[in-house]
């Protein structure tokens, strides 16, 4: 059985995938900073682990990774101060990098935005800047490992109802997409790993995911 750990468990599209994942039997632990959220985990049909990843240790990570096949990120500060946005999005993100390694995890999947990279065109006095530099980053970090790693950057997100249909390729401008699509691109990706080293830029549109998805590998 794969065994799936997904960091920020109690998160929108975090919760959307465990459900799809443990629908899969797949055997899913989704992490949580609060014993009072693990309820909303549980009834997904993952297992909940209270670990907060903004100040565990490399060494702490890797222990709590013993067994997992893949691990995906979807955890973030959530808007907060400047220096926890840093402290979870980027360096929190890397030590899990670093972890995954260290525990022998073959595959990583991040979930992260579709502006990030090194021109993110974000500026200094933007309050948005220390986010899309920060998911930069740590993308940046991901892709220098010797993991299988895969970035998903959907974009603006919405909680409208799943359209099941997505858009990808070269020369997407950035749109919108849902919540529950997002989802199911990253459980897609988890099932699939031919998305090894592979970044999916993404927006609703016409294309099934599976086709979608399909076409890019």
């Amino acid at each position: 059985m794969t065994s799936v750990t997904i960091i920020g468990g109690h998160g929108k599209i975090a919760l959307r995938l465990a459900r799809q994942l443990a629908d899969y039997r797949y055997d899913v632990t989704s992490w949580i900073r609060k014993g009072d959220q693990a309820g909303d985990v549980e009834e997904t049909g993952a297992k909940a682990a209270v670990l907060d990843v903004e100040s565990m240790s490399v060494e702490e990570m890797t222990e709590a990774f013993a067994g997992a096949d893949v691990v995906v990120w979807s955890a973030g500060a959530g808007g907060g101060s400047p220096e926890r946005t840093v402290a979870v999005d980027r360096d929190a993100a890397i030590r899990s990098m670093d972890a995954a390694v260290a525990a022998g995890v073959p595959r990583y999947v991040m979930v992260s935005y579709f502006g990030a990279g090194p021109n993110h065109g974000v500026p200094e006095d933007n309050s948005f800047f220390t986010y899309a530099q920060a998911k930069s980053d740590a993308d940046a970090y991901l892709r220098e490992t010797s993991l299988d790693w895969t970035v998903l950057g959907p974009s603006a997100l919405t909680d409208d109802s799943g359209t099941g249909r997505i858009e990808v390729g070269e020369g997407l401008t950035s749109s919108h997409v849902t919540r529950d699509d997002v989802a199911t691109v990253a459980a897609y990706v988890v099932k699939h790993d031919v998305f090894a080293r592979t970044t999916v830029l993404f927006n609703n549109g016409d294309t099934t995911i599976k086709q979608a998805l399909d076409a890019i590998v």
